[in-house]
């Protein structure tokens, strides 16, 4: 595994970096294979944070953690890891053997059916402000299932995921509704 530890404001001792790198490796049990996990410590007001991107079994995993101490951090972020990938893997394991294509076939038409109905009145407003584009951010997609970038979305902690659609090979968007089910974006040209 190639564990990269670098820092931000702040000098990376070695001792940090051991011990980052030490507890970064707590996490391999619950991979085949962990491909590179990045670690940035950051120091901004007083607050010792830590951030760490972790890809295994073509799973991206992200986490951040901040405290008054720089140790307490990286305990943190780990644990929330930890907790996170349980999660996943309980989920993932766990589903499969409950639940049928049929099943799982239902689930997705039912989300499409949701999707399809959703209009934002908010959007007409929005237009009328020039948004700015304050970043952009490049990452490769893998052909996956609706379902599975759904996982994805909730190890990297984020409210939506883009992904390449396995069945349809479109770009597709999922992402968390405001009553804590999941939506699905298919585009059609």
């Amino acid at each position: 595994m190639l564990i990269t530890v670098k820092g931000k404001n702040v000098e990376v001792t070695d001792a940090l970096k051991r011990y980052a790198e030490k507890k970064i490796q707590k996490l391999e049990k619950y991979f085949g294979e962990i491909k590179e996990a990045q670690v940035t410590q950051s120091v901004q007001r007083n607050w010792h944070i830590v951030e760490v991107m972790l890809e295994g079994d073509g799973v991206l995993l992200r986490g951040e953690e901040r405290t008054d101490d720089m140790y307490a951090s990286i305990d943190q972020v780990v644990d929330k890891l930890e907790r996170r990938v349980k999660k996943f893997k309980g989920k993932h394991y766990g589903r499969a053997a409950e639940e049928g294509p049929r099943e799982r076939q239902a689930q997705r038409e039912q989300m499409l059916a949701e999707v399809a109905g959703v209009e934002s009145p908010e959007l007409a407003a929005e237009e009328e402000l020039a948004p700015e584009i304050v970043r952009t951010k490049r990452f490769p997609i893998k052909p996956m299932a609706p379902e599975e970038a759904a996982n994805q979305m909730e190890l990297l902690h984020h409210d939506f995921f883009v992904f390449l659609n396995q069945d349809t090979e479109a770009v597709n968007v999922v992402y968390r509704r405001k009553d804590g089910n999941y939506g699905l974006i298919e585009p059609e040209a």
